[in-house]
């Protein structure tokens, strides 16, 4: 990779837009695909970015329907439920020796990814922001931070440490980890149970840790336990203080999709955990019985 990336984005909402604005700031070339309709509109007025982090600017990005030439990385950052349909954008051949990053949840997405592209060039991340789209090409940057981890066990280190830089540049602070599993469970065990009970409950983290402390406590329990077994970390308490340090109104991002009935990511974060714990025959009653009773919203 040369010192100027050229980087697609697929599904340029909230986190993919937010990525693509400070990348084309930063000189980058930039690709958003997604369906005509937000194509014309980035084409148009390109990504406008509200964010107290990093100001509040207008980036300019090429955008089309379909991938149609070879680019260094194409960031995934679309919702699980839409993958198959959004990668049709992106041919493997046209993709060629591109990077594919997923920003995902969930643990079981990369092997799915290199199945379809090449094992060597699947290198899934990880971050911690919050980054939402008001309307097409209109991301708001609420959170304070924007951080990204970023791995892949087959890609040659000097393609991942090009990557990291160019987002380093653009703002958020990145770091290349070695171990993939460990970093897309440390994801999921924090995640899964946030996820879940919010949105069991209807209620924002501050009243599932106060009104439901022990069901969350048993579930983060069984979440590590699953962890540990799959080679990622295990930490409960740790998680529980973490739970603790957010700002009681914080709601999930699976709860925000059901408030607004949209489909849930109940499988890629629930289905997945409980896929795991049948695997290294680990008991999981509170996951099994939390995820069935979502499973009516989804």
């Amino acid at each position: 990779m040369a010192n100027e990336l050229s980087v697609a984005v697929l599904g340029p909402g909230g986190v993919g837009g937010l990525l693509a604005a400070l990348l084309s700031r930063t000189g980058h070339r930039v690709i958003c695909l997604s369906g005509e309709k937000t194509a014309e509109t980035l084409r148009t007025d390109g990504i406008r970015v509200r964010s107290a982090r990093f100001g509040d600017f207008t980036a300019r990005v090429e955008a089309d329907t379909e991938l149609r030439e070879p680019v260094d990385a194409c960031l995934v950052t679309v919702k699980h439920t839409a993958l198959d349909a959004a990668l049709a954008r992106v041919p493997a051949p046209v993709l060629s020796d591109g990077l594919v990053v997923p920003f995902l949840n969930g643990v079981e997405h990369p092997a799915a990814l290199r199945a379809r592209y090449r094992s060597d060039r699947v290198a899934p991340a990880v971050i911690r922001v919050e980054s939402t789209r008001v309307t097409p090409g209109v991301v708001e940057h609420g959170s304070p931070f924007a951080e990204i981890d970023l791995t892949g066990t087959d890609v040659p280190r000097p393609r991942l440490d090009a990557l990291a830089d160019a987002f380093a540049a653009a703002g958020p602070a990145t770091r290349v980890l070695e171990d993939e599993t460990a970093t897309l469970w440390a994801k999921m065990s924090f995640l899964a149970p946030f996820a879940l009970l919010t949105t069991r409950y209807g209620l924002p983290l501050g009243d599932v840790r106060t009104r439901h402390r022990d069901e969350l406590t048993a579930l983060v329990e069984e979440t590590a336990t699953i962890s540990r077994a799959c080679g990622g970390p295990a930490d409960p308490a740790q998680a529980l203080a973490r739970y603790d340090s957010f700002p009681p109104s914080t709601k999930s991002s699976m709860q925000r999709d059901a408030e607004a009935g949209r489909p849930l990511e109940l499988d890629a974060i629930g289905g997945a955990l409980l896929r795991a714990a049948d695997r290294h025959g680990i008991p999981a009653p509170v996951a099994a019985r939390v995820v069935e009773e979502v499973h009516p919203f989804a």
